[in-house]
């Protein structure tokens, strides 16, 4: 007999790059009937998707009024409330990043290049977790869970909160850990490497949860989904001609460093989910040519039904454009390594936390998401309204 279906929601990591998942959200919210309740009993974040995860948890009990505060809280956003980016905070941060981090002076501090302390106070004044157990007592929510980084066990830590019945479990450098859920889970899975401070959870500093990570799919499966819905934030459609190295356009320039660091951060954020999801998509081919006789479910190869949602548009592209839109002491600070020209883009698109930059990405999100209406539908078991 088929398992009772359980829909889990995927929100993956990527800074300033997940607006765009609030628009995909929006999108699926447009096309639910009006009232209709959360259609995600698991919903699994990582970095800022962690954010959208808990905020959308919070709010399961009324999930388009959910949705309605996640645009306004995304599409007011401004860098000051991320992030210090005012020209004594800037200058002061790099100084000590200098002084203690590469020169070994004055007290030990985390170390980050940039000071995130401003996103706590947003998250306090913005975020009512209560609203969580109060979903998950009216069966409105099964499980939330947001995974970060222990720098010192090495492992990714998936906190979760949910119904009683779900059992914690180890893996190889991955571990799920019941809890109650708080900012400082927020905080922790979103603490981009080198970019924003690590945060003390228990014995341990912990950072973005993306950082190995090599099953991004695998928590919201222990927590009891048998289909999924991966909203990704990879943002670098290509068509097949430029994959054939000919077929590029090469400037002859060495790489500068915001170059190497968005290939970085795209290798923490997308690249082990795109493998995950190859991976399942396999597995899935090998439970259909599993004999009759040797059932899926004892072998654990039972299907499961993905279905992704992914940018369309080139989403370094649209930081270029919005390059200006960040305050000056940020964008001088930016410009050395070269994330204000087109070539560095990718690092400006995690952390352009502007309303012009995520209201446009937000926007591309509901068409994406609404261009794939048949396939929602029929992942949710809707009637296309169309």
């Amino acid at each position: 007999m088929a398992a009772e279906p359980v829909t889990g929601l995927i929100l993956s990591g990527g800074g300033a790059r997940a607006a765009y998942q609030v628009g995909v959200l929006a999108g699926i919210a447009d096309l639910l009937p009006q009232g209709a309740a959360n259609p995600f009993p698991v919903i699994v974040g990582t970095s800022a998707g962690a954010i959208n995860a808990v905020t959308l948890a919070s709010g399961a009990l009324h999930f388009a009024e959910a949705i309605r505060r996640l645009t306004g809280f995304w599409q007011g956003f401004r860098s000051h409330q991320v992030l210090r980016s005012d020209w004594p905070g800037v200058v002061r941060q790099a100084s000590r990043f200098v002084g203690h981090s590469l020169l070994g002076l004055g007290h030990q501090v985390p170390v980050a290049l940039l000071d995130s302390s401003p996103l706590r106070g947003l998250l306090s004044e913005h975020l009512d977790l209560s609203g969580i157990g109060h979903a998950i007592e009216q069966r409105h929510l099964r499980a939330v869970a947001v995974t970060a980084f222990g720098y010192e066990s090495g492992q990714a830590v998936t906190f979760y909160q949910g119904r009683g019945a779900i059992d914690p479990w180890l893996r190889h450098r991955r571990i799920g850990l019941p809890t109650r859920l708080s900012i400082d889970h927020l905080l922790a899975s979103s603490a981009i490497p080198l970019l924003f401070a690590p945060v003390k959870l228990g014995h341990d500093y912990y950072g973005d949860g993306a950082v190995r990570q090599s099953a991004p799919i695998s928590p919201a499966l222990h927590l009891g989904a048998n289909r999924i819905l991966v909203v990704g934030v990879s943002g670098n459609p290509r068509g097949p001609a430029d994959t054939m190295p000919h077929a590029r356009v090469y400037s002859g320039q060495p790489p500068s460093l915001a170059q190497i660091g968005g290939h970085l951060l795209n290798s923490t954020f997308i690249d082990s989910l795109e493998d995950d999801l190859e991976l399942l998509q396999r597995l899935n081919h090998l439970s259909h040519l599993v004999p009759p006789q040797d059932h899926p479910q004892r072998l654990g190869l039972a299907p499961v039904e993905v279905l992704v949602v992914a940018p369309s548009q080139p989403l370094d592209e649209i930081a270029a454009r919005h390059r200006r839109e960040l305050p000056p002491a940020l964008r001088m600070f930016l410009r050395g390594p070269g994330a204000t020209k087109t070539s560095g883009a990718g690092v400006l698109s995690y952390l352009l936390f502007e309303a012009g930059y995520c209201s446009e990405l937000i926007e591309l999100g509901r068409r994406d998401a609404l261009a794939k209406r048949s396939q929602l539908c029929s992942f949710l078991g809707l009637s296309d309204p169309a």
